[in-house]
């Protein structure tokens, strides 16, 4: 009944209104429309031009840029809200009330237009509520005269939920994405309009190098007696390292470790080394499932310089003898966040090549898991790999490499770890601990344990990049 009462009123004051009249309506509700297109882009460029305001608590800016709540059905998309109709079917609607609630929304926003609205009509509790009505008489006037722009319905708001506190982003992953684009030239001279594709790069490149020095000074007549010594700790790493953020990840590390001291009881030979390492590591993985990757795995290994026994000329090693390559095929697991770096590689299937160019000259090969009179070795077997790079403290960092390997009749790991203790950015401390079980080796009256250990404490330089 209430309907039908609405429509006979709506058809009553039509026919009953004038020509000249209609026509009037009808310009009245273009400036409607015209003014409320007018008023939103103004009301919108305010916003956007002075964002930042919103997050500056300190700052207050003027009444007509403050963002007011109220007003959100004007700067969503265009949707059907039933309130707007419910107000104009009301019982008590009247012509001449619905002309004069027209005129008092284009007065307000002409002065949103003109940016001359010294204060809404309302300015105690019933603020939004009054704010609510005008926006649905504006509405109103968008519904009748430009339906076509009006794009959602209210009724499609209804099965829509509030996100879950768990789901809400709160500390969203901060990614390098500029990292990841490199122009295939360098752009210059470029024109506007003129478009530079990029592709993404997904290599990245690290490294670290550092030398280090220790001394220990004793008079000749020190109560307790010893000898002076110098001691000098070089190193350089360099990481080329793939990852396609899909599938496959290449890693890819270069090292170089060099140590000399001085021997001063060492009446053949002025300087010794103390550390000696040539060894570059590569992985290719291909992701199984999360974490797991196939992996092929290569190591190869070597020394720069020769290494004799103390007083005499005997070597005990030199360059490629030995060099030792290892291949490896198994399942890599693989994670890492801010602090930690883990991976583990468990190769059931793991081949060891060991060659000796000098075995003419070295003095004992079998040290080497090399036969007398043999140059070379093949060892077949499994292998473990776990490596670790962990940031225990700000200033901490312990890189850890653990290797076994076993041919099921003998056995040989390498246990190694840097404790690097950073003092600032060009300055550290490093511990070197390697520990190593080889139960290949003969023993004899100088070698009685298939235990071995090395450990080095430096002070120096240190730099990363």
């Amino acid at each position: 009944m209430k309907k039908y009462f609405v429509l006979l009123s709506c058809l009553a004051y039509f026919f009953t209104s004038s020509y000249s009249q209609r026509r009037e309506n009808k310009h009245y509700s273009n400036d409607v429309v015209t003014n409320f297109y007018d008023s939103l882009a103004q009301k919108s460029s305010a916003y956007y031009a002075n964002y930042a305001l919103w997050n500056n608590l300190d700052t207050i800016p003027q009444y007509s840029e403050i963002p007011n709540p109220d007003l959100y059905k004007l700067f969503v998309p265009t949707t059907y809200y039933q309130e707007p109709i419910e107000e104009i079917s009301n019982i008590d609607w009247s012509p001449s009330m619905y002309n004069r609630n027209r005129s008092a929304a284009i007065d307000s926003i002409l002065c949103f237009k003109n940016d001359s609205c010294p204060s809404l009509p309302y300015d105690n509790l019933e603020k939004s509520k009054a704010t609510n009505s005008w926006v649905n008489k504006i509405l109103m006037n968008v519904y009748l005269k430009k339906p076509e722009i009006v794009l959602k319905n209210e009724a499609d708001f209804k099965n829509l939920k509030f996100l879950d506190d768990n789901k809400i982003v709160k500390r969203p992953k901060k990614e390098d994405v500029i990292s990841l684009l490199e122009p295939e030239a360098p752009v210059e001279n470029l024109n506007e309009g003129e478009l530079i594709v990029v592709r993404p790069n997904f290599w990245t490149h690290k490294g670290n190098g550092y030398a280090q020095f220790t001394q220990h000074y004793i008079s000749d007549n020190w109560y307790k007696g010893g000898e002076s010594t110098n001691a000098l700790l070089s190193g350089l790493i360099l990481e080329a390292n793939y990852n396609d953020r899909q599938k496959i990840q290449f890693d890819n590390r270069m090292e170089i470790k060099l140590g000399f001291i001085t021997a001063p009881s060492d009446t053949v030979h002025k300087y010794k080394t103390n550390a000696d390492l040539f060894r570059i590591t590569s992985k290719l993985g291909v992701q199984a499932h999360k974490n797991w990757y196939y992996t092929l795995g290569l190591d190869f290994k070597t020394q720069f310089f020769a290494n004799y026994k103390t007083n005499t000329n005997d070597l005990i090693s030199n360059i490629l003898s030995p060099a030792q390559m290892d291949l490896t095929l198994g399942m890599d697991f693989k994670k890492s966040n801010k602090n930690y770096i883990l991976s583990l590689l468990t190769s059931p299937f793991a081949y060891t090549f060991i060659f000796i160019k000098d075995n003419d000259r070295i003095i004992n090969t079998t040290t080497f898991n090399v036969k007398d009179g043999d140059r070379t070795a093949n060892l077949f077997g499994s292998k473990f790999t776990g490596t670790l790079q962990w940031k225990m403290f700000p200033s901490v960092v312990w890189d850890s490499k653990l290797e076994y390997f076993t041919t099921y009749n003998n056995v040989i790991a390498n246990w190694e770890n840097t404790f690097n203790f950073v003092l600032n950015r060009y300055l550290s401390t490093k511990l070197f601990v390697h520990a190593r079980f080889d139960d290949g080796v003969a023993l004899s009256g100088n070698n009685h344990s298939y235990f071995q250990i090395q450990e080095l404490l430096s002070f120096g330089l240190n730099y990363k990049w």
